[in-house]
């Protein structure tokens, strides 16, 4: 048996289903990429490793320090002081990696947006599935001839199914309240 077995036995069936599911939902997204995206998020990967700043360093130390020494070696300078030329390449730099970037990180605040949303509805079957578990055991209690028929107040509100409407509506007033007073 291999390490891949050993795994597959550790995890419940149940949660492997659900490992499943994720997966699906993974590569479902990454079908949705399109060609040209997933160049742009290659590039974007690139401008942003340690190489590329290092790299860009070195490019810049050595245009200054040729444009410096050129003149005194005997050749002809590309680019005088305050290096013109350099500049345009810095700023043309500046708007490529800006601009992959935010095309890459839009995609990524989607992708989030989508797990917030999955995160969300599993919370709220969660709530759901909780209530029902609560009010079930208070049932039970009570059914119990030897168990004491005591109220327990927590018990019920938490038994209470939860009214998602009247959460947001609580989220959205408390959001309001800290915009006014920040403003």
């Amino acid at each position: 048996m291999d390490t891949r077995d050993d795994h597959q036995n550790a995890v419940p069936s149940v949660l492997r289903e659900h490992l499943g599911t994720l997966s699906e939902f993974y590569a479902r997204h990454e079908q949705e990429v399109t060609p040209a995206q997933r160049i742009v998020e290659k590039i974007s990967l690139f401008l942003g490793s340690p190489w590329y700043v290092a790299g860009n360093l070195v490019f810049v130390v050595a245009w200054i320090a040729w444009n410096l020494a050129a003149p005194e070696l005997g050749y002809e300078q590309i680019d005088e002081p305050p290096f013109f030329w350099l500049q345009g390449l810095i700023g043309l730099n500046a708007f490529v990696i800006s601009t992959t970037v935010l095309i890459r990180q839009n995609r990524m605040s989607k992708l989030a947006n989508h797990h917030a949303h999955l995160d969300l509805q599993v919370n709220l079957m969660a709530e759901e599935k909780n209530s029902k578990i609560i009010q079930m055991l208070e049932e039970l209690r009570r059914a119990l001839p030897n168990v004491p028929n005591k109220v327990n107040q927590a018990a019920q509100e938490l038994g209470k199914p939860t009214d998602t409407g009247a959460v947001l509506d609580i989220i959205e007033d408390e959001a309001e309240n800290l915009n006014c007073k920040k403003e």
